[in-house]
């Protein structure tokens, strides 16, 4: 075998998976090179022999690869993962098939929570634009059930302490009100589970809807409709590189779903 690149990262760049998914194969020995076992942080190029759950992976150099990026409306209801023991729609199956490798999701949104989910053929990519030191902006329209106080909101803009460390919100605007509910736009630039719900809850008040409208430099704009999806543009993809210091990639094919 030659010298290369450690196995996850090279099947991640590939668009097989992230980095996480990848390790776990591994672990769980179903990932072989050149007709052995394969081992974590083994070295592997494009001219080995790889068979993940014994299928022969067809190798390529990952920079050959277009990096497509897919912005996905996800309707309340719906949960990310590929496959539910409890039968519960899931995203992976209103998604247009890649033109190569698979989907990969861009972090999560909980079941109750709609707005932009982006997906990309990418591993790389995605493993890097959930890194919290990238800081990637993530922006929500969030309706709150009960009073909400000034006292409230100087303390959501300072910092809570919550069970995984100080949150705050980095930006925070005050809505419309209706009846006992009252809208807000929040940003964030951490994608910690459930953190814009949990930080409401510091505060005794309830969440009673959340949407996501922006992440990063992706929309979900009016053309997508909710459970449908659009390619990102050349233009939006090579933003959402930058943002994670990652160079050009091929041009992908705009389209919509």
């Amino acid at each position: 075998m030659s010298g290369g690149e450690r196995i996850h990262k090279f099947l991640s760049r590939a668009g097989l998976g992230s980095r996480r998914e990848i390790e776990r194969w591994v672990r769980e020995g179903r990932v072989r090179v050149n007709g052995a076992v394969a081992t974590l942080g083994q070295p592997v190029s494009a001219t080995d022999a790889i068979q993940v759950d014994g299928r022969r992976i067809a190798m390529r150099i990952a920079a050959e690869v277009p990096c497509q990026v897919l912005i996905y409306r996800k309707p309340s209801g719906q949960i990310v993962t590929r496959s539910d023991p409890q039968g519960r729609e899931t995203v992976f199956a209103n998604l247009p098939r890649p033109g190569r490798g698979r989907w990969v999701a861009i972090g999560r949104l909980d079941v109750a929570t709609s707005g932009v989910l982006a997906f990309t053929t990418d591993g790389e990519l995605a493993q890097r634009l959930m890194r919290p030191e990238y800081r990637i902006p993530r922006e929500y329209s969030v309706r709150v059930f009960g009073q909400v106080t000034d006292a409230h909101l100087k303390v959501l803009r300072a910092g809570v302490e919550l069970d995984d460390g100080i949150a705050r919100f980095d930006a925070l605007e005050i809505g419309g009100a209706t009846g006992d509910n009252q809208w807000f736009h929040v940003t964030v630039h951490e994608g910690r589970n459930r953190l814009v719900r949990r930080l409401w809850e510091s505060q005794g008040l309830q969440v009673s809807r959340l949407i996501r409208t922006r992440f990063g430099p992706l929309i979900a704009d009016k053309s997508i409709r909710a459970g449908g999806s659009r390619l990102a543009t050349a233009e939006e993809v090579k933003a959402l590189r930058e943002l994670v210091g990652l160079g050009q990639s091929a041009k992908p094919t705009a389209g919509s779903r």
